[in-house]
């Protein structure tokens, strides 16, 4: 709906993962630099956490579109407390691999025999397993298994683990020191700080066609961090919201009012998560980029005893244009600057 009103190629802030939009910033840069090196090594599990939200399917999606032009044989496994005897027949199936038969052993076979014929063909076999949290002792240790599987020294499968920070209290357990052993790369995905949610909002933006409408205060990211606390999937929710309530009240400006608006709405749905916002977040004055670009300048018009501008042609007054009205904004807060 607000992509059509705003002239968008697609909807911005879809909730779905979608790596085509993803924002390359430092932890995720991190995350995506540790997961080529292991995959570069050929051995061992990587373990990738975060808190819901924070990208991790993102970068499971990007990792795959990396390794396309790849000869590897790639399976990703989402599991749901699974034990060791399901998660050998999900990992058999997942990967192709003849799931008719129901003996473990034979299952074993099946699945060894064609991770040596990818071998021979010179293909790579990576299972990606998400939501690794959930699994259970026995099937982490089902999963150290697999990788015994070898020629000549070298392991046949690597694991790359992600999930929410309780798999990382899971991997420190004593039971799982074999496991542990065997993780060649860890990374951790922290929230986007208040600098990078602001560029998160802008990418995304320009990634769907944006072209300055909606015109945004700089007053609106620090208030849609502070409410998402810089959780990839809060932002998206907030700002779908803002672009539709833009839309809905036709706006081409939103500001910190809008965004006032809109946390009312999703606490009142029982959306809202993150901080509690009080009156004083909103005692905020808005700039658009019109505006910063006249203070950045150097306030061309140091003289602030002008006035506010007015049009006159022919003797007949004429409504200001918004640069105009940008201009009368800046003006008067200068004057109130003066004041104090």
């Amino acid at each position: 709906m607000y992509d059509r009103f705003y002239g968008f190629s697609e909807e911005p802030f879809r909730l779905s993962p979608d790596h085509h939009f993803a924002y390359q910033h430092r932890a995720y840069k991190k995350a995506r630099a540790y997961m080529a090196y292991a995959f570069m090594r050929a051995e061992g599990f990587v373990m990738v956490t975060g808190r819901p939200g924070t990208g991790k399917t993102t970068l499971v999606g990007a990792l795959m579109e990396d390794l396309a032009s790849e000869r590897a044989q790639v399976a990703n496994l989402v599991c749901s407390q699974l034990q060791a005897d399901d998660l050998l027949s999900m990992v058999a199936h997942e990967f192709g691999v003849d799931i008719n038969v129901t003996n473990k052993g034979q299952q074993l076979q099946h699945l060894s025999r064609a991770l040596q014929k990818w071998h021979r063909e010179g293909r790579r076999a990576l299972l990606i397993v998400d939501e690794a949290q959930d699994l259970s002792i026995s099937a982490m240790e089902e999963l150290r298994l697999l990788t015994n599987i070898q020629v000549a020294g070298k392991p046949l499968m690597q694991i790359f683990l992600l999930g929410q920070p309780e798999l990382r209290e899971l991997i420190l357990r004593p039971e799982m020191e074999q496991v542990h052993q065997r993780i060649v790369a860890a990374s951790h995905l922290q929230p986007l700080e208040p600098d990078e949610t602001e560029q998160y909002i802008r990418h995304r933006l320009a990634a769907a066609g944006w072209k300055g409408d909606p015109a945004i205060s700089k007053a609106v990211y620090p208030l849609v961090f502070k409410f998402s606390e810089g959780i990839a999937r809060r932002i998206n929710l907030i700002c779908s919201r803002l672009m539709l309530h833009g839309s809905v009240e036709q706006l081409h400006r939103i500001g910190a009012e809008d965004v006032r608006a809109v946390v009312e709405e999703l606490q009142g749905e029982s959306l809202a998560a993150g901080s509690v916002f009080t009156e004083h977040d909103f005692d905020v004055e808005d700039v658009f980029e019109t505006e910063l670009e006249a203070v950045e300048s150097g306030d061309r018009e140091e003289d602030s005893s002008s006035g506010p501008i007015s049009v006159v042609e022919n003797g007949d007054s004429k409504p200001p244009t918004p640069a105009d009205e940008d201009r009368n904004a800046l003006w008067r807060r200068r004057m109130r600057r003066q004041k104090r």
